[in-house]
């Protein structure tokens, strides 16, 4: 029975105490009187009846008001009191019981709050010593998980059903970048973990390849398959697969309980190859007929050397003009297959200004000379050989040392379109174009260091261009090397800054065992996949106008806020914004305009949190707006939700409030900043991690029955 229910039995029970034992005496006179009596007696009751009533009320109402007050001081204070002490035994080691109330009560929480003191002293030893046996086992997993972030290629590690349990920072973005259609709107992901990889690679051709790994084992064959398969995006891609062995079968021998995959982007080199293959037919077919002309003419000025003079030349110059025809013909062939097969020397995305830093440090240690730099586009991305390159930059600055001894020499990176001008710049005499010739062609030499290859060796690698200029009026001169310019995605340059800093997030080994991800409302809570999102909005109103302008998510995959796999995306509400929330999200007019609007974005946001439960705190409030736009977009989030604010009260019946920030306090969840969708959506991820484990406590552990007993809170009745 309910704490509430036993304050009215009790009231109840207090008030037939009260009126009972006067009910009964009265009765049992009234039948031994005789009727004259009875007379009398009725008319003294009704003249005494308004005083006796207001007695017996004025002792009632003073009964109930101290049973009220030993009931909140007592009852509810331990309810409380009950409530806290199981925060402190799981969720919030260092939450305490606030002394209020009776004194007795006080002395209570005061010898629980001594328990706890000294239960936290014989925990944190027994961490320190789980932490010490742990470390060099998470040292092993985090170097592991490191190694594969910074690896170059992409890699991407499955279990047996497809399931993606590990993958590196390079996968990531190269997925992202092949992702077409809605979820390149939010910068989403088609890769995350717990995410079939079938979404990205035919099923059909996957199985086989493990069924031909399958079999060069069982030949004793090196266990590799390799396949080529497309994207949605019509991307081709070069997969590899390896399997992961384990020793796990059934007579105790190794088996594969997944497989590791290593994908390279192949659709720019076929095109390549493509495009030289339809050069090199052109010139073949191209030529066909002239070549036919041509002999046909030299055949007949052979059978008939004397031929008239008018008729051999005629002839003769269907020769020539044919072999004009079939020299222009090459010469354009020649110099478009030329171009492409500069594009074949392998080059790397690098930023101009460490291919200056590189080099300048060269000339320093190597030649003692010092540099400079001015107008530097330090976010300016090339692509280059920078190992040729540099060894060509302080060639250069040593031949000029030699002839022209300069005082210093200063470098400058600017763009023009798609190219990337890189000056050399020095102080001096001018250089004549012979000399400029031989040093362009001269094997290139620094000190006893050489190289095979020349000035115009490398600028040819890259595909671009060398030019010696003069500033007369600065009384300069420079060399300006004309290059390719790389356009690395935005968010790749970002990745690139801060890689290497924390703990990657992008591998669980678990996951080796995450076989089923169905939306099943009778498995447990910590066995589901989940959307935790929340929204930034115009205003409280849905119904009267009010529009999203934020969305904010992320997932939950085995027990694990995945905090770099997210959605983050600002929406233009095509309203005004309403001056007096500004402040509360920061989300200005500015920020909003350019974006795109909610028919784009939700699409977008389906797809992220499909085959996920959706969480929320205030759920209903985000899921009226998401309802709105039903019959505008034709999105529907049919999927469970589970709201963190019912939960809190299912789990903490007896606490005042349960607005976020208070929970986030009470559960000891600190978050550096909120009021922004993606913040807020993490902060609801931390809580309901917490608000799991305290309803499994109750012996809620299946999303039905979280559910149910969400719908049974005060809460449950609010509307939007």
């Amino acid at each position: 029975m309910k704490a509430k229910h036993r304050l009215i039995l009790a009231v109840i029970v207090l008030g037939l105490l009260m009126t009972g034992p006067f009910v009964v005496t009265s009765l049992l006179v009234w039948l031994d009187m005789k009727d004259a009596e009875r007379e009398l007696l009725t008319r003294l009751l009704l003249s005494r009846l308004p005083v006796g009533t207001l007695m017996t009320l004025f002792g009632f109402a003073i009964g109930v008001a101290v049973l009220h007050k030993l009931f909140k001081q007592y009852v509810e204070g331990l309810l409380r009191m009950a409530e806290t002490l199981r925060l402190m035994l799981g969720a919030n080691r260092n939450f305490r019981v606030t002394p209020e109330g009776p004194p007795e009560v006080q002395q209570l929480a005061q010898a629980a709050n001594d328990l706890a003191q000294q239960r936290d002293v014989l925990m944190d030893d027994v961490d320190a010593q789980i932490a010490m046996a742990k470390a060099s086992v998470e040292e092993e997993k985090n170097r592991l998980a490191a190694l594969m972030s910074e690896l170059a290629q992409a890699v991407v590690v499955c279990n047996l059903d497809g399931r993606i349990l590990l993958y590196n920072n390079r996968a990531r973005l190269q997925f992202k970048a092949l992702a077409q259609g809605p979820t390149t709107v939010s910068g989403g992901a088609l890769i995350g973990l717990g995410r079939s990889i079938f979404s990205i690679l035919e099923q059909n051709q996957v199985e086989h390849a493990q069924e031909v790994i399958r079999q060069r084992l069982l030949a004793g064959k090196s266990a590799i398959a390799n396949f080529i398969t497309t994207t949605r995006g019509e991307q081709l891609l070069r997969v590899q697969m390896v399997p992961v062995m384990t020793g796990a079968g059934d007579k105790g021998e190794a088996a594969m309980s997944g497989y590791i995959l290593t994908v390279e982007n192949i659709t720019r080199s076929i095109e390549q190859e493509a495009r030289r293959d339809q050069v090199m037919h052109a010139l073949t077919e191209g030529s066909r007929s002239a070549i036919g002309n041509i002999r046909a003419a030299v055949a007949n000025l052979i059978d008939y050397p004397d031929m008239e003079a008018a008729l051999r030349e005629r002839f003769v110059k269907v020769v020539g003009d044919e072999a004009a025809k079939m020299s222009q013909s090459i010469d354009q062939t020649v110099g478009e297959f030329s171009n492409s097969m500069k594009t074949r020397w392998p080059l790397e995305d690098v930023l101009g200004i460490d291919i200056i830093g590189a080099a300048q440090r060269r000339i320093d240690n190597k030649l003692k000379l010092p540099t400079k730099t001015e107008e530097i586009d330090d976010a300016l991305w090339i692509k280059a050989d920078s190992f040729s390159l540099v060894f060509a930059l302080v060639s250069l600055a040593a031949k000029l040392q030699d002839h022209y001894s300069p005082r210093e020499l200063r470098f400058r990176l600017t763009a023009a379109d798609n190219l990337a001008y890189l000056d050399l710049i020095w102080a001096g005499a001018a250089m004549s174009s012979e000399t400029y010739y031989n040093w362009e062609i001269e094997p290139m030499q620094i000190g006893d260091e050489s190289s095979p290859l020349s000035l115009r060796d490398v600028i040819d690698r890259h595909g671009g261009e060398i030019w010696y200029q003069r500033e007369k009026a600065a009384h300069r001169a420079y060399f300006r090397f004309v290059l390719p310019v790389a356009k690395p995605a935005l968010e790749m340059e970002q990745e690139e800054r801060v890689r290497g800093t924390g703990r990657p997030e992008y591998y669980d080994f678990d996951l080796f065992k995450f076989d089923d991800q169905s939306i099943d409302l009778d498995r447990k809570l910590c066995d589901l996949t989940y959307t935790v999102f929340d929204t930034e909005t115009t205003g409280l109103e849905p119904s009267k106008g009010d529009e999203i302008i934020q969305i904010g998510a992320a997932r939950i995959v085995n027990n694990r806020l995945l905090r770099q796999e997210t959605f983050n995306q600002i929406v233009d509400p095509e309203i005004p914004l309403k001056p007096e929330s500004i402040p509360i999200h920061g989300i200005t007019e500015d920020m909003v305009h350019g974006q795109p609007n909610i028919d784009v974005v939700l699409p977008a946001f389906h797809e992220f949190c499909e085959d996920t439960v959706l969480i929320a705190h205030n759920a209903a409030f985000d899921m009226r707006f998401l309802q709105l736009k039903e019959e505008r977009t034709g999105i529907r989030f049919n999927q469970p939700v589970l709201d963190t604010l019912l939960l809190s009260a299912v789990v903490h019946p007896n606490q005042e409030s349960h607005k976020l920030d208070v929970i986030l306090e009470r559960l000891g969840i600190v978050i550096d900043k909120r009021h922004n969708a993606l913040e807020d959506a993490l902060a609801t991820g931390e809580v309901f991690l917490k608000l799991v484990k305290l309803l499994e406590e109750m012996g809620i552990v299946t999303v039905r029955q979280a559910l149910e007993a969400a719908e049974k809170t005060y809460f449950a009745r609010v509307k939007y």
